[in-house]
């Protein structure tokens, strides 16, 4: 066996020794680079006792539950970042007073009004809460109608197929 240290010949019993908290064999040489490593014991696991837990009377919530796709009839307006920009400076305030005003940072306004991130609905909200503006518009679930699809000129009607 070689020395983990020197690596010399170990010719007899290695010395097992903790060096910076590893445990390596060394020579007798080497042995005193580190300390003598004990043998490592087990250590036990104190089990603390299981109280009983007390059993509540716990009665079920008889609210009903907000359907989450409810608010998603509601999107985003195309050029938010315009509409915050205007409204900002109608109000003669700078990014960074509206940022003062909403309780966020100045660089997040800047980058709204950039148009590289879309607002969380916390910031949205808070947004259109200083400047008075709604940022939010209904998409209406009847702006979509399948039956303009049946009327008109169809691709069969365009394509002549060629065939080999």
């Amino acid at each position: 066996m070689q020395c983990e240290i020197c690596g010399a010949e170990i010719r007899e019993k290695p010395i097992d020794v903790t060096i910076d908290g590893s445990q390596l064999k060394v020579c007798s040489k080497c042995s005193q680079y580190g300390n003598a490593a004990r043998a490592r014991s087990p250590v036990s696991r104190k089990i603390s006792p299981v109280s009983p837990k007390p059993i509540r009377n716990v009665q079920k919530r008889t609210t009903s539950r907000r359907d989450p796709f409810a608010e998603l009839d509601d999107e985003l307006v195309d050029e938010y970042e315009t509409v915050i920009r205007e409204a900002r400076e109608k109000r003669g305030w700078t990014q960074e007073v509206l940022a003062i005003e909403i309780k966020e940072k100045a660089s997040l306004i800047k980058k709204i009004e950039r148009g590289e991130i879309t607002p969380e609905d916390s910031v949205r909200k808070k947004i259109e809460k200083a400047l008075n503006v709604n940022l939010m518009e209904r998409q209406g679930k009847d702006e979509w109608n399948a039956d303009r699809l049946n009327s008109g000129t169809t691709l069969g009607d365009i394509v002549t197929i060629k065939r080999k």
